[in-house]
Parts: C-alpha cells; structure tokens; sequence
C-alpha cells in the first residue's frame, strides 16, 4: 500500500450543479470515419451522432503525436498528458487523480464497463496509476482497493494464480470480497444479479468478439446491470463504458469487424438513452481515446463498395484461425463468408502484405483484412494507430457545453465543471493504493 503525494485536487463548490450522472462512453480507436463506415453499411445514421452538440478532439500524447490508449485514456480521465505507455501519472512519475476518483470523495458512485481486460489501458486509467500499461497485476490490485462500485469486463487472470499471470501468491478475488464486491463469472449471473457492489469477470482475458460472443455478456446487456446497480438508491454515479475491440479490429483493417463492435457499441449507447429519458440530469459524453488504422472510405473511383460489405459474415481472425495459415483455405473462406472471390493478383497482394507483416502474430489476419478491404475500395494507411482527430457526441444535461475544437484534456475538465467535481489546485492528498 502506498500513497501518492498529489498536486492536482478537487475544489469544493458551494454552487448546485445541474449534472448529476455521467455515463461517459469510449469507443476504443473509433475514427469519424469508422462510425460512417458503419452507418454507410447499416443504411442510417448511428443513433450515438444524432446530436447537434459535437466536438471534434485531437489526441496527442506527451512524447508522441501518436497516443497509445494509456496517454490517451489517462488524459481523457485526469485532464492530463503523459507519455504513452504510462496510466494516472505524469511523464516524471507523479501521481495525478482521475475524475473519478475526485467525484468519489464527494460521494460519487464509480462504474466502469470494457469488453477487454478490466485492466487493460482504458478502463485502467479510471482508477490506475502505473509507469507501464502492462502491469497490469498492479491495475488488478488498484482496482480492488478503489472505490468502484460497479466493474465487469475480463481477465480474471490478473487477479487469481490460476492463468499464471499472477505469481505473487495473492488472492484479489479473494481480497474484493473482504473489501465489499460480491464475484461473478457468467452471463447468468450478472442478468440476475441485485446486489450493491460487484466485479464481475467473465473471462480469463479479453471477451470475444462482438461477432463471436456466445456465452458471456454483451456490452449493453452489461450497461443495463450497472445502470440499475448505480442508480437504485438515487445518488450520483459515474460510469466509464468502452467498447473495446472497435481498436483490435482497426489494427486489424478488418471492416466487418469495426461494423459489428461499432454496432455493439451503439446499443450500448441505446441502453444508456433510455436510461436519460428517465433521468433527465444525466449527461452522455460518446467519444474515442484515438483513430486506428487510418481508415479512407474510398481508395479512388469516387466509391466504395457498400454493397459488398453488407455481404461478409465473419472478421477476418475467424478466417485467419480456420485458414491455419493456408492461402488456399483462406481463398476458401473467403469466398464462403465474404462471397467474394481472392483472384491472383489479390493473393500477390495477400503475399506482400505478410511480407510486410513478417513477426506479427496477427500476420495473416492483417492480410486477409487489407485485401478485402482493397476489393471493397477502402483504404487504410496503417495497422496502428494515427493523431487523426476524434469526434465527441454529447447528449442531456449540460451537452451545450461541449461544441467545437478541443483538446482531450479538456473533456474531463469540462465534465467536473458542470457535475461539481471540478479538476483544481490542492486541498486535500488522495491516496493510491497499490505498487508503482
């Protein structure tokens, strides 16, 4: 246990705020493009763009005009840059508060929703204060001794011995229920859950895909739990929900996979507005942590092929794991799934790009993405991420107040502003709990 020594802190306002619940949304990598891709494919406008309160977000990190998820996600819940890699902390290593952690010391209730790790950068930057992402044992240990209410997402692994990524002998399952969670693991489980806190993990690692998922939750079926777990005695909460993989499949050039996450997404969205038709003080924030991939809707021709793509039924890792590595599987699946065919010089192309991707392990999905995506006529210019500017979407109480050009630090700011946790100068040391 340790405690950070903080130079940011909450201003205690005597003033009423019309904010009372924040359900603040992030789509993992989603481009303006990729909520438009979406849109082009299901034939509407997504129902998250469907305000006239937007902003558009630039999302450089300290170090980098390129952000990693932690910079990003640590800026977008502290109000601060630091360099990528590092979560809650500045590029020296001090320890700065997240706006959840401020609006906790004001009686705040704290959820956090992920379709990945509970500990993976996101929603680590919730509540985290690591010098490297990938710690996330610590994350694990941080998120037990917090004040969250409300958690589900993955990775038990991180928080019992039994996966072998923890070698420490501790039991944080075991250490959340002392500190007040109640446990659970299944689909089952969390639909009939009516208790007052919980962790919920419901797979060793990330969920699967949107796509793919059977058995374990979907994000608006997870939504709908921590909305009703938050809001059943009437104080206010403050709720992180991510659609995760909208990222994976980006770096993945996979345009049926960024859909279908995007489109998971959105009903979780759904599920969050119709929650603020009844509770008219709540305020939506829908944003990114960053764009993946450097998604262009059309490589040239003034088109691309939307009909085409309403066609594919499956992301390419499905296709890429059932191939095991066989081009002329591949071809197969394809055309199966797809309903396209991978001509010769398609597979020259196909070639190139594992070439190009020689050591990844994510290789021949990475290929399958890019060539589909080039007979389809969109484009990407990168497996990674990009400093292309982010769309912000704002919705109910105190939405007006984010229309514009912004920095990502500014979007916490303005939050706990108009919800009365504001991010100041000190009067008061937050404690960490956790190694560093």
């Amino acid at each position: 246990m340790k405690k950070g020594l903080l130079g940011l802190f909450l201003l205690v306002s005597l003033v009423s705020f019309a904010v009372t619940n924040v359900i603040y949304m992030v789509g993992d990598g989603m481009g303006i493009n990729h909520a438009l891709l979406a849109s082009y494919i299901e034939g509407r406008v997504l129902n998250f763009m469907k305000t006239q309160n937007i902003a558009i977000i630039t999302t450089h990190s300290a170090n980098s005009n390129v952000t990693d998820s932690a910079a990003a996600g640590t800026a977008l819940f502290t109000g601060f840059k630091t360099n990528n890699g590092m979560i809650g902390m500045l590029p020296d290593g001090t320890i700065i508060p997240t706006i959840a952690e401020i609006a906790a010391k004001q009686g705040v209730k704290i959820g956090i929703i992920s379709t990945s790790r509970i500990t993976h950068a996101t929603p680590g930057a919730v509540y985290g204060h690591v010098k490297s992402r990938s710690d996330e044992n610590t994350l694990a240990e941080q998120l037990v001794n917090s004040p969250i209410t409300v958690a589900f997402g993955g990775g038990w692994r991180h928080f019992v011995a039994t996966d072998g990524k923890r070698n420490d002998g501790k039991d944080l399952i075991k250490l959340a229920k002392e500190k007040g969670f109640d446990y659970i693991t299944t689909k089952e489980e969390l639909l009939n859950y009516n208790g007052n806190r919980v962790l919920g993990l419901f797979s060793s690692s990330h969920l699967p895909a949107a796509s793919d998922r059977i058995k374990e939750p979907m994000l608006a079926e997870m939504t709908k739990k921590a909305l009703e777990i938050l809001s059943k005695d009437g104080k206010p909460f403050f709720l992180m929900i991510e659609g995760s993989q909208i990222d994976w499949e980006a770096h993945g050039n996979d345009p049926y996979g960024v859909w279908k996450e995007i489109i998971e997404f959105e009903q979780a969205f759904n599920v969050a507005m119709e929650f603020l038709k009844e509770n008219p003080e709540t305020l939506i924030i829908v944003t990114a942590d960053h764009e993946t991939g450097g998604l262009g809707l059309s490589t040239g021709g003034y088109f691309f092929d939307v009909e085409m793509l309403k066609k594919f039924t499956k992301n390419t890792d499905f296709i890429a794991k059932h191939a095991n590595k066989d081009k002329e599987k591949v071809r197969e699946l394809v055309k199966q799934y797809y309903g396209i065919e991978f001509t010769d010089e398609d597979m020259e192309y196909f070639d190139l790009i594992l070439k190009e991707q020689t050591g990844s392990y994510y290789a021949f999905s990475n290929a399958i993405g890019r060539v589909v995506s080039r007979k389809a006529h969109i484009g990407w210019t990168t497996f990674d991420h990009t400093a292309a500017p982010v769309a912000l979407y704002a919705f109910g109480k105190g939405a007006e107040n984010f229309n514009g050009f912004y920095d990502n630090t500014e979007i916490p700011r303005i939050i706990g502003r108009i919800a009365g946790y504001e991010i100041t100068f000190p009067i008061y040391e937050l404690p960490i709990s956790g190694g560093h």
